[in-house]
């Protein structure tokens, strides 16, 4: 096809592979697409003990990264409102945990979609789904909403560029757990409770993580939208539990 079109200029082939390229990423619409194209990569970035260990080590590292951030602000917060403070250390914690029930499998030569599935399980992988995307994509709104005062700060290659790179990964790995994990009602619900209630936690008590500004109505309402969308991203992703495994299940 790409020849039948590539007459003329130089320009001419690059508008004809441009529209290639968009119409294959048009493909991603298809759930049965998108959990072919996420088995794929699970399976190259999870399916041998040392590529998981690798995601693990660096999972740690960045858990250990938050812990860092948050440490010296823990003291003002009561140590039962500790899990819903340092979210995003938690939602790193959650990977790690969720991450850690796939090395049995992986470990003993089996594939990524291989590993087992019950209850427990499917409430700790939507959980750190729901987290990991969640404090993913927050950043990206209480950093921007001081964007001046954070790309103009001393440390602005650590506290802004860093931080929105190092948090959009949550998100990437996030989408790799529906590759091996299930979700439940109970499990969908049980995150979006707690999304609201880290809302109420952080701006209702003003239990926030630290910023450069005070936060108000619009960082609240938009964490608010935030946690929505990702558990309606989670409901999508999953199969359900006690689903067949030929991808028949509503995304």
């Amino acid at each position: 096809m790409s020849e039948r079109w590539c007459f003329g200029s130089a320009g001419d082939s690059y508008d004809v592979t441009r529209f290639q390229y968009l119409r294959r990423l048009r493909t991603l619409r298809d759930p049965e697409v998108r959990d072919r194209v996420r088995a794929v990569v699970a399976e190259e970035l999870l399916g041998t003990p040392r590529s998981l260990a690798i995601v693990l080590v660096l999972t740690s590292f960045m858990f250990l990264v938050g812990v860092d951030y948050y440490a010296e602000s823990l003291s003002d917060v009561p140590t039962v409102l500790w899990p819903l403070y340092a979210d995003s250390a938690v939602a790193v914690a959650l990977a790690a945990l969720a991450l850690a029930t796939v090395l049995p499998t992986v470990g003993s030569g089996g594939d990524v979609s291989d590993v087992p599935t019950n209850r427990a399980l499917a409430y700790l992988h939507t959980l750190a789904f729901v987290w990991l995307v969640q404090f993913g994509l927050w950043p990206l709104v209480s950093l921007n909403l001081a964007f001046e005062a954070y790309v103009t700060a001393p440390d602005a290659w650590i506290y802004y560029w860093g931080v929105l790179g190092t948090h959009l990964c949550f998100v990437g790995l996030a989408l790799l757990f529906p590759a091996f994990g299930r979700t439940t009602r109970g499990a969908l619900a049980l995150a979006l409770a707690l999304g609201v209630l880290n809302v109420v936690v952080d701006y209702g008590f003003g239990y926030h993580p630290p910023l450069l500004y005070d936060p108000g109505a619009v960082l609240a309402a938009a964490t608010l939208g935030i946690a929505v969308l990702s558990v309606w991203l989670a409901g999508r992703s999953f199969r359900r539990l006690g689903d067949d495994t030929d991808g028949s299940s509503v995304r």
